[in-house]
């Protein structure tokens, strides 16, 4: 499962040929949170509610990049790292 980001110690991935709907994981702290790609929201497991909430609004600045990320990965392509809230 690639990393496609890292900020403020969350790690996002996306999995390979994974299943709909478009998602991905988010890990901090031993905790790990499914957040559908489309809403941002939460849709298994579970994250502490501010960093929830920093990996939606991290969603909703980089939906067509995650879309794009999304598609190549469950075509068994090559996905690109994408930049993290802390990083310019």
């Amino acid at each position: 499962m690639p990393i496609i980001s890292i900020f403020f110690g969350i790690v996002i991935r996306i999995n390979f040929r994974d299943h709909n709907p478009p998602h991905l994981h988010a890990e901090h702290q031993g905790r790990e949170a499914l957040f559908d790609i489309r809403t941002g929201r939460v849709i298994a497991g579970g994250l502490p509610r501010a960093t929830a909430r920093l990996v939606s609004d991290w969603i909703a600045l980089n939906q067509a990049a995650l879309a794009e990320n999304w598609d190549r990965a469950y075509a068994d392509q090559p996905t690109f790292r994408i930049p993290g809230l802390d990083q310019e």
